[in-house]
């Protein structure tokens, strides 16, 4: 075991852990949560840190695949307040992932594919519908209407 952090492997947490708990809370809808999955995606590459060729990729696969899995049926954002926060929380755990991965992190649907493992269609797919509920959740309603007035 060793008794020293590597310095190349904290100065890449102190540099991305915010940005990702963010986006994780947005994913998962509770803080709580975002922070363990964060935490469990830190401590996997700390284990791996010296064979992997992408932490970046290594970290958000960890840190997103589970929001997909059908066990992760719990309420994001129950009771908030927040109107943005409760758009987000009527979105399926696929739609909120590819919509604050795309919107967010603004990577590139084929980027949310690879590291989704969903082709690039059901990621257009995923962000379209979860645009459009996002939109109406938000009283913007669609956004085809305006142009037809």
């Amino acid at each position: 075991m060793r008794d020293t952090v590597d310095p190349d492997f904290a100065s890449f947490v102190d540099a991305r852990q915010g940005r990702w708990l963010r986006t994780a809370y947005l994913v998962y809808g509770d803080l709580e949560r975002a922070e363990k999955v964060l935490l469990r995606a830190f401590t996997q590459l700390s284990m791996q840190w010296t064979r992997v060729d992408d932490p970046d990729a290594f970290v958000q696969r960890v840190l997103y695949l589970p929001a997909l899995k059908p066990w992760n049926r719990t309420p994001a954002f129950p009771d908030e307040d927040d109107q943005v926060k409760a758009a987000l929380g009527e979105l399926t755990p696929a739609q909120r992932t590819v919509f604050v991965l795309l919107h967010v992190e603004e990577l590139t649907e084929f980027e949310v594919g690879d590291l989704l493992g969903m082709s690039h269609t059901a990621v257009h797919a995923h962000g379209l519908t979860a645009f459009g509920r996002f939109r109406a959740a938000l009283g913007a309603g669609d956004w085809r209407d305006a142009h037809e007035a």
